[in-house]
């Protein structure tokens, strides 16, 4: 039985137990469908040599190696992965366009007693419902919340969604924490994987309510934010969280600590940013860096780099008119929530 997707939440997909991705394991990691299971009928190996085949020797003799393949990997997967599930068991496959890959595993499934479904169109019928969700701008209004690096924004919106707001972490999405330094541990996902976790974010939106999300730019990390969100948050009302310097250093301090934990990484960091400084402030937060003198480190990082790009950035896309949120210290960012909270109920449209 194929299925037809007409939205990222369509009601079909609840009526099977296992969404199974038959694709080869590269395809897979760079995106997939939410929840999916890797079983592919073609190994990456696999599927480059019956490719080559196909193209330099014949499509018959590509399809005969494959099949023998395919059929080898599927009696694993029945034998392995499989093996617990009983006759009541109904699970969707797809693979690239919902072709030969899919076919022939759902087709061996069948045979032993499965109701199988087969995404029609495969993943690319998928990816074309991400495109549409983020080229059209969120359901719900925007509400940004800005304040220059360090100003525990994120943090912030985490405790505003603890209490029943409507965030969407986009530097959690992007496994990635939107500055230079910001890298996070397994790395940042596929430009295709975090669209789909964005889009996957973005349908289940209540549009009644507002959408809180962190002052980005263009990119987080490697990672471009799409068109029609980005276009949202640019015209969105804005929350500016105006914090001392020396706090948002010793938060930022804090935040960062795992930086140091490679010498050589930080070191590297700093020297991509001659073209940007003078050579005696490069050598002077390399000093402290090998110092490990990470408050002071901070403070100018963010008196000489960070805070002028925020100025620049803001110039540009502030109408004037953000609530300002003033805090004193970030000691007690329950109490900051609160204030924010305030701000957002005056500011929503």
């Amino acid at each position: 039985m194929d299925i037809r997707l007409t939205s990222l939440s369509d009601p079909a997909l609840a009526g099977f137990d296992t969404i199974i991705d038959a694709r080869a394991p590269l395809e897979y990691a760079q995106d997939h469908l939410p929840g999916a299971i890797n079983l592919p009928v073609l190994s990456d190996d696999e599927r480059a040599q019956v490719g080559t085949i196909y193209k330099r020797v014949s499509p018959f003799d590509a399809r005969k190696l494959g099949g023998a393949m395919v059929a080898a990997n599927v009696a694993r997967h029945i034998a392995g992965p499989l093996a617990g599930f009983g006759g009541g068991w109904r699970p969707l496959v797809y693979c690239w366009r919902g072709g030969q890959r899919s076919g022939a595993f759902a087709t061996i499934l069948a045979q032993i007693g499965w109701r199988v479904g087969r995404i029609e169109g495969g993943y690319k019928a998928w990816r074309a419902l991400v495109v549409q969700r983020l080229a059209a701008p969120p359901r719900a209004p925007v509400v940004v919340l800005d304040g220059n690096t360090g100003s525990a924004k994120t943090l912030i919106l985490t405790r505003l969604a603890a209490r029943g707001h409507q965030v969407i972490d986009l530097e959690a999405l992007a496994n990635h924490r939107g500055s230079l330094f910001g890298a996070m541990p397994g790395g940042q996902p596929s430009q295709k994987l975090f669209e789909s976790r964005l889009a996957m974010a973005l349908e289940t939106l209540d549009p009644t309510r507002p959408l809180l999300v962190e002052a980005e730019s263009t990119r987080i990390g490697a990672l471009n934010l799409p068109q029609g969100l980005w276009h949202a948050m640019i015209a969105a009302p804005r929350i500016r969280l105006d914090v001392p310097a020396k706090a948002r250093a010793a938060h930022t301090a804090s935040a960062y600590a795992d930086a140091g934990d490679d010498p050589q990484a930080l070191a590297a960091i700093i020297d991509s940013l001659r073209p940007l400084h003078p050579a005696e402030r490069i050598a002077e937060w390399q000093r402290l860096a090998l110092a490990r003198d990470w408050p002071t480190l901070s403070l100018t990082l963010l008196r000489d780099h960070y805070d002028p790009r925020y100025e620049r950035h803001r110039a540009r896309h502030d109408d004037g008119r953000a609530a300002v949120v003033t805090l004193p210290s970030l000691s007690d960012l329950e109490a900051a929530a609160s204030a924010v909270e305030a701000a957002i109920a005056q500011k929503a449209p």
